[in-house]
């Protein structure tokens, strides 16, 4: 029986190569249903027979519901098992994708999409999944390809979908995603096989509500800010309350014993600073695809719009997604050779060139083309070394809730360039055929923006730590920052008296202030792997009904126990 911690043993050794297809292929399915409605925006208000303003909740009702679902299904992940839980988020997007399919009414649409926005944390939980059952020689690459298929869903999924519906009923885009949903929970069940890393813990209930709260504040003042006016009442107080929840559960999450997201661990450089950068990361991937479709399709008699019909305009945008995936291998062969840093750094380059370029390049559909393709490229490098720097700081315990925030903060960051744009474009408007389309200027300025930011990423990412890839020796970069790197699960073996294993018992951690640190399952066989987070144990307690506990010294830098802790019953 493996021990506790430690990934299980493979059921058949399913093929690394099987592996990274089935957990890619369901990314891109939960990401391709975040762009799925786009083609039929324009048409959702006389299809839903409802108003514009109630319409585009269609489209929100996702995001939120992603933002609120990604941190919480990691956490999960972790808890209950990562395989688990992806299986339940593929079910509830084929759920809600046969709602959707059904009707015609509002709100059982909104609420199809919501359920289809829950599966964006098919992406943290996948990559998780990836460090638990992949061999090294394999993570990178299949990392990087799972990283990247948030962008490639949403390069992919404009054209797609605008090519279903040329050709069939709005209804076939459900139905297309729920088949894809449900192909992806089938391979899923077959094909990957679910370990025994688990946290243990309890579900911080408190915690997820707060955090909902807070997100749900912050992305409604985000992208409705422009509907609503940015100074109106509705926009400031969706901020407000954001911040209010934020701040009350950063205070609740730092005080709780079992946190949903663990502050401390994540308040570490090697882990903030990559979730930071990816914001901006997010405001410049997603800029392309709100500013080139606009310039696309503007009339030709604006001076600057090509004139395209949306089929056409997905088509010149789709190699972005296209290239996002060929990069993804050199994401990790240049991740392997110099580390996830010299990628992310390269990769920012990429971007903010791109888009400055981009600025004198607007007069032809082929120059978009182009552009979207280096801007993708530089995505994919980018967003390929995120998590890979982020796992080097966490042990495998806490890899899924937190790669479920690193792909929050990615959210955030797309729902910033949606409403920068939106400011940035409506501020400066021309009349052309009875509408009001962006001028050059707005658009050039917009895309500056996305440089901006790829340029800010960059700079912050010179104080990202160099640590070395887990379970190996330290990768090229030479500024090793030692004190970063991710604390060692503390494994060992709890046993009855007379030698027997005290399977269903219980470990705690506990600091130098009393602090409870974490508290692990022992394996069937007694084993245990148990997870200090950033923290320095000083004491194990081992418990266990009808058992008294057994406290143990752990020795500063100790990573097994030197003897199995032994219980004795109560009464002899």
């Amino acid at each position: 029986m493996p021990h506790a911690g430690v990934p299980t043993a493979r059921r058949a050794a399913p093929r690394p190569a099987l592996v990274v297809a089935v957990l890619s292929s369901v990314g891109l399915v939960a990401s391709l249903c975040m762009t799925l409605v786009v083609p039929v925006i324009p048409q959702l208000p006389r299809l839903l027979d409802t108003t514009t303003a109630t319409a585009s909740w269609v489209i929100t009702a996702t995001l939120l519901a992603g933002a609120v679902a990604t941190p919480i299904a990691g956490r999960l992940g972790d808890m209950l098992g990562k395989r688990r839980v992806l299986l339940a988020t593929l079910a509830l997007l084929v759920l809600g994708s046969v709602l959707c399919a059904v009707t015609d009414a509002l709100l059982p649409v909104l609420v199809g999409r919501a359920l289809q926005g829950v599966a964006v944390s098919a992406v943290p939980l996948g990559i998780s999944l990836m460090r638990d059952t992949l061999p090294a020689a394999r993570l990178g690459s299949g990392i990087a390809l799972m990283s990247a298929t948030l962008g490639i869903g949403g390069g992919l999924g404009l054209p797609l979908s605008a090519v279903i519906v040329e050709v069939a009923d709005w209804h076939a885009l459900f139905w297309v995603a729920g088949g894809l949903g449900l192909a992806g929970l089938l391979l899923v069940g077959l094909v990957i096989p679910e370990t025994t890393t688990r946290s243990g813990g309890r579900f911080d209930g408190v915690g997820a509500v707060g955090l909902s709260i807070g997100l749900i504040g912050l992305l409604l003042a985000l992208s409705k800010g422009s509907e609503w006016g940015w100074t109106s009442a509705t926009t400031l107080g969706s901020a407000g309350v954001a911040v209010v929840a934020l701040l009350a559960w950063g205070v609740y999450e730092l005080r709780t014993t079992d946190p949903l997201v663990d502050l401390r661990l994540n308040a570490r450089r090697a882990v903030l600073l990559p979730n930071l950068i990816s914001i901006p990361v997010g405001v410049a991937m997603f800029t392309g695809m709100v500013v080139f479709p606009q310039l696309l399709s503007a009339p030709l008699s604006s001076g600057h719009g090509l004139g395209l019909s949306l089929l056409a305009a997905g088509l010149v945008l789709a190699p972005n997604g296209l290239v996002m995936m060929l990069m993804s291998p050199v994401t990790a062969r240049i991740s392997a050779k110099a580390g996830p840093r010299t990628s992310l750094r390269v990769g920012l380059v990429v971007i903010a060139v791109a888009y400055a370029a981009s600025t004198v390049l607007l007069t032809a559909a082929w120059q978009i083309a182009v552009v979207i393709s280096v801007v993708g490229a530089g995505v994919a490098l980018a967003y390929g070394a995120l998590p890979a720097l982020i796992m080097r700081a966490l042990p495998t315990t806490r890899t899924a809730a937190a790669n479920g925030l690193n792909t929050l903060m990615r959210s955030i960051g797309t729902s910033t360039a949606s409403a920068l744009a939106a400011v940035v474009l409506s501020a400066s408007t021309i009349p052309v055929e009875g509408t009001l389309v962006p001028s050059l200027g707005a658009l050039r300025t917009t895309l500056l923006i996305a440089a901006g930011c790829a340029v800010l990423a960059l700079l912050v990412s010179f104080w990202v730590p160099s640590l070395p890839e887990p379970d190996a020796g330290a990768d090229t970069d030479t500024d090793t920052d030692t004190d970063e790197a991710a604390p060692a699960l503390l494994r060992g073996r709890v046993l009855h008296d007379h030698g027997a294993p005290a399977a269903g018992a219980r470990v705690t951690l506990v600091d130098h202030d009393g602090r409870q640190l974490s508290v692990s399952p022992v394996d069937t066989d007694g084993a245990f792997a148990a997870d200090p987070g950033p923290h320095r144990p000083v004491l194990l307690i081992a418990g266990l009904a009808g058992a008294r506990p057994a406290a143990v010294h752990v020795v500063p830098g100790q990573d097994t126990l030197d003897r199995p802790v032994v219980l004795s019953p109560t009464e002899r």
